[in-house]
């Protein structure tokens, strides 16, 4: 008989500054399963469209997260329809919001659903990104929807010159557009050990994989995320987005239940 494979235990956090912004308009949550111990989604939005126009588009993809995972029920339904309707019905909300808005209201969207067991599944919309490392190296990173990710893939730009090129805050996909997002979701089981990263492009834009590694690696998600939005903004000279993260930290326990988040608000 095959052994049950242990539980994974959860250390996360979460980290929202807003940068030299006047306003705020990320939003990032983490929630746990009202009825599933250990089943995590964390979720990333990054609204666009003037003041109010961008924060309503960024907290409605949290309220339809968070009324989506509730009901969701991991016994009768795949993890990929999940995120799947998280897209789509966020997408949705945020066109019907328009009509009664003057602002043209846009988000970006990372999500990872994590299972009691340790697999994990993501999906994204934009330049909004997950990360998954291991021992500080960079396993896995999403591909943003963006006009500079085109140039890379068709070999004209390189990542070092794409992350200052003029346009490179001009995305190809978005929720609350005229066409359809995109669906693009994947999945793989952690080890103890393995750290998930989610943020906006106020974040990452300020660091290449290998830093974030090392400082993913060596400190605590608390910790983490207090070292990577401080470093953000002394890069940022004056002129840092609004950035936000949340950290999820994987270690072998035989606890029944998964520790539960805590935020961070520089």
């Amino acid at each position: 008989m095959t052994p049950p494979r242990p539980r994974l235990q959860l250390q996360a956090a979460t980290g929202i500054h807003r940068g030299d912004r006047q306003y705020q308009q990320d939003r990032i949550e983490i929630f746990t399963h009202p009825r599933v111990a250990g089943l995590m989604l964390a979720v990333v939005a990054d609204g666009m469209g003037g003041r109010s126009g961008g924060r309503m588009a960024a907290d409605q993809v949290i309220l339809t997260s968070r009324q989506l995972f509730d009901r969701f029920v991991p016994s009768q339904e795949e993890p990929l329809s999940l995120l799947q309707s998280i897209v789509r019905e966020s997408h949705l909300m945020i066109k019907l919001s328009a009509i009664s808005a003057e602002q043209e209201p846009h988000s970006t969207v990372a999500c990872v659903l994590l299972q009691p067991d340790g697999h994990c599944h993501w999906a994204h919309v934009g330049d909004s990104r997950v990360h998954v490392f291991r021992a500080g190296r960079l396993l896995v990173r999403t591909k943003d929807h963006s006009y500079v990710q085109e140039l890379v893939d068709a070999g004209t730009l390189s990542e070092t010159m794409a992350r200052n090129h003029p346009m490179s805050n001009v995305l190809t996909s978005s929720l609350g557009t005229a066409e359809d997002p995109p669906f693009v979701s994947d999945s793989m089981p952690l080890k103890a050990g393995d750290v998930v990263l989610l943020c906006s492009d106020g974040l990452w834009h300020y660091f290449v994989d290998t830093e974030l590694g090392s400082a993913l690696d060596r400190l605590e998600p608390r910790e983490s995320c207090e070292f990577l939005i401080a470093k953000a903004r002394q890069r940022a000279v004056g002129r840092g987005d609004n950035l936000s993260l949340a950290v999820l930290k994987l270690g072998r326990s035989e606890a029944r239940a998964a520790a539960a988040p805590h935020g961070t608000r520089p």
